[in-house]
C-alpha cells in the first residue's frame, strides 16, 4: 500500500468491501478457486489492485486499492456482476441447488475507507498548516 501515481493525480484509496451470497448460503466453500481466479480477473481487467482477498463459506472479503476516477458504487458493481455471471456459467448445477430466485450475490454490501494516515494525523496537519 502507498501513494500511486498517474498523469495529473497522487493517490492512496483503499476500500474494503465484504458482501454474501444470496440468502446467506455457505456456498462459496465449494467454488473458492474459480471465485477467486475470477475475482482476479476482473480486478486486473478494471485497474483494480487487490490488497488482500478472503472468502467465506457464506462471505467475501475484498480489499483493494483503485484509482479515484472509480467510485466505490462502480467498484463493487463491477466486482459483483461479472463474478456472478462468470459463477453461473461455471457451476449452474450447483447453484440452482441453493439460489432458486436467480441472482448471486446480495444487493447489500459493506464498504469501509482506509489509508496509510490517520484522521487524528490529517486533522493536526491541517491545524497546523499556514493556510496563505
Amino acid at each position: 500500500m502507498g501513494e500511486k501515481r498517474s498523469n495529473n493525480t497522487v493517490y492512496n484509496v483503499n476500500y474494503h468491501f465484504v458482501w454474501c451470497p444470496k440468502y446467506r448460503h455457505a456456498i462459496l466453500e465449494r467454488i473458492e478457486n474459480s471465485l477467486e481466479a475470477s475475482f482476479r480477473d476482473v480486478c486486473d481487467k478494471y485497474g483494480y489492485e487487490i490488497l488482500s482477498l478472503h472468502i467465506s463459506p457464506d462471505h467475501v472479503h475484498l480489499f483493494v486499492s483503485a484509482h479515484p476516477k472509480h467510485s466505490r458504487s462502480e467498484i463493487v458493481r463491477t466486482v459483483k456482476s461479472i463474478t456472478a455471471r462468470e459463477m453461473w456459467e461455471q457451476h449452474e448445477p450447483f447453484l440452482e441447488e441453493f439460489l432458486w430466485g436467480g441472482g448471486f450475490w446480495e444487493k447489500s454490501y459493506y464498504v469501509g475507507t482506509t489509508g496509510d494516515v490517520s484522521t487524528d494525523t490529517i486533522e493536526q496537519y491541517i491545524e497546523r498548516t499556514e493556510h496563505v
